[in-house]
């Protein structure tokens, strides 16, 4: 008995289709090619969710540098001096300590100072 197979490709191309809806011209209508766009588009949303915590992490770095040079401090030796001090606190709370608790973040750096001197 012979297997006919069309229920299992047309599953599998409206998959794809839906998966590509929003591209523009023949990649969100054709099958070869919204396939094409679709694989290429997963690939990169994988590397772009490995590049967003680098991205945030720059900006971490970015704020808290920001916050201990208004306070005489370089960011490196800021986070040196937490570390003698023996403060654990992550770089994202940090930032946003740096951002919106001005005066708390003030008092670490007073404390940093302290712990280098």
């Amino acid at each position: 008995m012979r297997v006919k197979r069309g229920l299992a490709s047309h599953r599998r191309h409206k998959k794809y289709l839906k998966l590509a809806k929003g591209f523009r011209g023949g990649r969100s209508r054709l099958y070869r090619t919204a396939r094409e766009a679709v694989e290429r588009s997963l690939v990169y949303s994988y590397h772009g969710r490995k590049l967003r915590k680098r991205d945030f992490r720059k900006l971490w770095i970015m704020r808290i540098n920001a916050g201990a040079r208004l306070n005489g401090l370089s960011y490196s030796r800021f986070m040196h001096g937490l570390e003698l001090a023996g403060v654990v606190i992550n770089r994202k709370m940090l930032a946003d300590l740096a951002v919106r608790e001005k005066a708390d973040f003030a008092a670490l750096v007073e404390l940093a100072k302290a712990k280098l001197a």
